[in-house]
């Protein structure tokens, strides 16, 4: 790890700051080694740094304690995403409360196309289990990543159904890395290090305690574009995640459930009062989140293109602006491709005389219609 990267990480272990302040030291001094350089005036000019804080960033604990847990991510083959990292979840850079540093093991992309995520009661009953298990098969077709919380019932539930139909899972934890909870799932969450992963926001040594919970479920919520509530009761995390979900505008489902059973009293709530769509099958989920018509519109789009006669470098930057569907900046480009800016500009160029590209301003470009 490099000084500049060492020196954002240094930050997580300054005794009493959070993720907020994480981004406002770095905001106010233009980086995190600028933060470890100033002097004690400067500092306590940045909102919620006061005495005690300026010391600690002056003090040499922080990078100490950033070098022991450097050493234990790698013993651990623990990697640490920076919320600067191209691989951090770019979803959840949108939420105010976003963790500013996660650990993560595992081989999924956390910034795939379709993310979803399946959560509910701990007291799962066959019900609830039957109807995971057939959401998560009708979900295959569409490569999605499922996220969860590796807990009791539903949450375990769908990360064994999308193992078993080869989807990448995530289980998100409120624990460190080296501390798997429940520990009778410590055999499924190492199968989900080879197909999708495990994530926390929490340093190694830390034990899963009840307040972390909650905590967590924000950045399941954070994570997913959807947020899928199979069973849960009058009160409980499945309830709070989609609470959480809604605060962050995003598409809360719910699987109805028989009237005065225990478990289908939450599900119902959130549909009675309009904080969920009714689920009764995946088609309801393809239906909300319009995937039937961007998958129909991605063939039409490819069948109207033939890229048969492209080099290679010219299929691999025309099929990544496919994937991608949006404009998308010359050096994101570069950096999902692999290749330089310079060769790149010159293969954009190529396929815009090919019509098959369009440039627009800013350095941005598109598939042309």
């Amino acid at each position: 790890m490099d000084q500049k990267r060492l020196a954002q990480l240094a930050l997580h272990f300054i005794p009493g700051i959070g993720n907020y302040t994480v981004k406002q030291l770095i905001s106010y001094s233009g980086s995190a080694e600028n933060v470890f350089k100033s002097t004690k005036a400067k500092l306590l000019k940045i909102p919620g740094v006061g005495p005690a804080t300026a010391e600690a960033i002056l003090n040499h604990r922080p990078f100490e304690r950033a070098e022991e847990e450097l050493q234990l991510s790698e013993k651990h083959n623990t990697r640490l995403l920076l919320y600067s990292d191209k691989d951090f979840p770019n979803r959840l850079k949108h939420i105010n409360d976003a963790p500013s540093l996660l650990y993560y093991q595992g081989n999924a992309d956390l910034n795939a196309k379709k993310v979803v995520a399946v959560v509910g009661t701990r007291n799962a009953t066959r019900y609830g289990r039957e109807f995971t298990e057939k959401l998560i098969e009708g979900l295959e077709k569409h490569d999605v990543l499922v996220v969860s919380g590796l807990a009791y019932g539903i949450d375990i539930q769908a990360h064994k159904s999308a193992l078993k139909h080869q989807l990448s899972t995530v289980g998100v934890m409120a624990s460190g890395m080296d501390f798997i909870y429940p520990a009778l799932h410590k055999n499924t969450a190492r199968e989900m290090t080879s197909q999708g992963g495990l994530l926390t926001e929490h340093s190694f040594g830390t034990k899963p305690e009840p307040p972390k919970f909650p905590a967590r479920n924000r950045i399941i919520a954070g994570m997913a574009d959807a947020i899928i509530v199979v069973e849960a009761a009058r009160k409980g995390g499945a309830l709070i995640t989609a609470e959480i979900a809604n605060s962050y505008s995003r598409d809360v489902f719910a699987l109805p459930g028989e009237v005065g059973q225990p478990y289908s009293e939450g599900c119902n709530n959130l549909i009675k009062m309009n904080k969920a769509h009714l689920l009764t099958a995946v088609d309801d989920v393809e239906y909300i989140m319009n995937w039937e018509k961007e998958d129909a519109e991605k063939q039409e789009q490819h069948s109207a293109h033939d890229i048969s006669l492209l080099n290679d470098d010219e299929k691999l930057v025309f099929l990544q602006l496919q994937e991608y569907q949006q404009p998308i900046l010359i050096d994101n480009l570069s950096w999902q491709t692999q290749l330089p800016v310079s060769k790149l500009a010159s293969i954009l160029l190529n396929l815009e005389f090919k019509g098959l590209v369009s440039a627009l301003p800013g350095k941005s470009y598109k598939l042309a219609r």
